[in-house]
């Protein structure tokens, strides 16, 4: 699995290198991910940690947690209000460098959630989030939409780095067509005999950018510790988007960029702790 780590000279210019974008742009073709090093600033993820434990508890305190596919995971919207929002992590100019990329002018962010990988949990099937938007077609059309994954702490093997399937983004036998996004065991075994899964290491302040058609599980966290990750997802900006929710005076947050961010900011409280519900994934309509 590709890794690339921003230099000092590239964060003091607030720009990836032409080496690096291309390094990033193979990746993401090929494997279907790479990881970013030296994105994020770990103090803006200091404060992001402190307050989503403490949310944690009200989530999982709901009487219809909102569990992904079983009770080791559940999806955790970070906090869209000021002090918790950065611009390096909604808008990471090395990120929007390497997504743009991809997906063109005019891309946008369509999400602002997570997951969070719970002490004593169990693995997730393997499923990939979306299929390839025409089915029966021989050779996989380009990514139409990116994961940009923020863990908050650390992940490897031990609190439940996420299972990829690199390369699995061009298999597509997984097609619009399905009734279900989780991969049939004859489809996995067949893949392993091939290249076999991974769950790689990733340092705090670290960003996985993942093409969403990318055959991935959940993995148990062995650890006491809850594993919080922020996911955005970056679409072209050819497909209809949703509307994200943020509090009025963090415009300037999410301006200046190629990332468009369809938003609506309020003046009230935004309840962003008990508007997901437990769901089983279902393949998306577009």
């Amino acid at each position: 699995m590709i890794e690339i780590g921003i230099e000092p000279a590239e964060k003091r210019s607030g720009s990836i290198s032409p080496e690096n974008l291309e390094k990033a742009i193979a990746a993401l073709k090929v494997d279907g991910i790479v990881i970013i090093n030296n994105a994020v600033d770990t103090k803006h993820l200091d404060l992001l940690q402190e307050r989503m434990f403490s949310d944690l508890e009200t989530i999982l305190g709901q009487k219809d947690a909102p569990f992904q596919f079983n009770t080791g995971n559940v999806q955790q919207d970070p906090p869209p209000f000021a002090p918790f929002l950065f611009r390096d992590i909604l808008v990471n100019p090395f990120v929007v460098a390497v997504t743009k990329s991809i997906l063109g002018a005019g891309l946008q962010n369509n999400f602002y959630s997570g997951n969070t990988a719970l002490p004593g949990g169990t693995r997730q099937p393997v499923h990939s989030d979306t299929h390839h938007l025409w089915p029966d077609i021989e050779v996989a059309h380009p990514a139409h939409k990116l994961v940009v994954n923020v863990p908050i702490v650390s992940m490897d093997a031990r609190n439940g780095s996420t299972e990829v399937w690199t390369g699995t983004h061009l298999d597509t036998t997984m097609g619009a067509q399905m009734g279900s996004i989780q991969v049939p065991e004859a489809a996995l075994e067949k893949r392993r005999m091939l290249s076999p899964p991974l769950q790689p290491s990733v340092q705090r302040g670290s960003v996985v950018i993942r093409d969403m058609r990318l055959w991935h599980a959940g993995m148990p966290n062995l650890t006491d510790q809850p594993r919080p990750m922020i996911a955005m997802i970056h679409q072209v900006g050819w497909l209809q988007a949703g509307r994200l929710t943020f509090q009025k005076g963090s415009e300037e947050l999410l301006a200046d960029t190629d990332l468009v961010t369809p938003a609506e900011f309020v003046d009230g409280p935004i309840d962003y702790l008990h508007r997901n519900e437990s769901y089983d994934f279902k393949p998306d309509k577009q």
